[in-house]
């Protein structure tokens, strides 16, 4: 963003909570190469649409592939990815708009394969490139471009949606929070079958809300963010579910099930039940 950070070279506003993120991200990279020793070409950061798609360009010098794919399209381009290279840390990057409006047909699908990605959405509550339009994480009756008289559909909770659907990891957290919102991204890469962090990441052209989230004690404002407690069990659905109806934004892992089979460990075991034909006993079924 400018002469002395040459590296943020990215087409975001001054200020945007992805630039949060994208630390985030890469130390949460760096990490998995200190602690794995596997070359950072071994991770595939696919992308939609939106600011959220700058993040496919992360670091100088060795750098993870980057997919830029289409809008709402990141899930099935990322199974393909996955189904190919099995052996390939499969990364999604989205935001509220590209993930939870045309995408949102594609996660119930991957939550039931337990697609083996860890999906980073990013939610600034409305279409932050196409100039602040409504996004189903936009507050009822708000006021946005494209609903000048206020927003008439209520705001979607991504996260009881996640749980619903039968996301096998599901975390929370916030863009200014770099470290501990990097080892958020961790665990969810380390995680055996469909993860997503969802992250409170501020627009702070159209919907700044950085004060509303961490608070103000000058203006008597109270942050909606909260730390998840240490008693919580992760592992119970319904605790996960109670948490969720305490209302605010939770910080932390709010579900993890680690005993289900992913699918492409369910792909091996079919495969070596099916004893597939050689190319050749392929060709001679078709002689008479």
């Amino acid at each position: 963003m400018s002469k002395k950070n040459p590296e943020y070279d990215f087409k975001w506003c001054p200020g945007c909570g992805d630039f949060g993120v994208r630390r985030s991200l890469e130390f949460a990279m760096i990490d998995r190469l200190e602690e794995t020793g596997l070359p950072m070409e071994n991770n595939v950061v696919v992308a939609g649409i939106g600011c959220s798609g700058n993040l496919v360009h992360l670091l100088e010098g060795s750098q993870p592939y980057g997919f830029h794919g289409i809008h709402g399209r990141s899930l099935p381009i990322a199974m393909g990815v996955k189904m190919a290279r099995p052996d390939l840390n499969v990364i999604i990057v989205a935001g509220d708009g590209d993930f939870l409006s045309i995408g949102a047909e594609h996660i119930g699908p991957q939550a039931s394969r337990n697609l083996n990605v860890c999906a980073v959405i990013m939610d600034n509550g409305v279409y932050g490139l196409t100039k602040g339009q409504s996004s189903p994480t936009t507050k009822l009756d708000v006021i946005t471009p494209s609903t000048p008289y206020g927003k008439i559909e209520a705001q979607l909770n991504p996260l009881e949606l996640y749980l619903t659907l039968g996301v096998s990891f599901i975390a929370s957290g916030f863009s200014s929070q770099p470290r501990p919102l990097a080892k958020l991204i961790s665990q969810g890469m380390n995680h055996p079958g469909f993860s997503i962090i969802h992250i409170q990441s501020p627009c702070t052209t159209y919907n700044d809300t950085f004060e509303e989230l961490k608070g103000n004690v000058k203006k008597g404002i109270e942050p909606t963010l909260w730390d998840i407690p240490d008693t919580h069990d992760p592992s119970d659905r319904a605790a996960a579910y109670g948490l969720l109806q305490e209302g605010g934004v939770p910080v932390g892992v709010i579900y993890n099930d680690e005993s289900r089979p992913t699918l492409d460990q369910r792909a091996e075991s079919i495969r070596q039940k099916a004893n597939p034909k050689s190319v050749q006993e392929l060709m001679d079924s078709f002689q008479f």
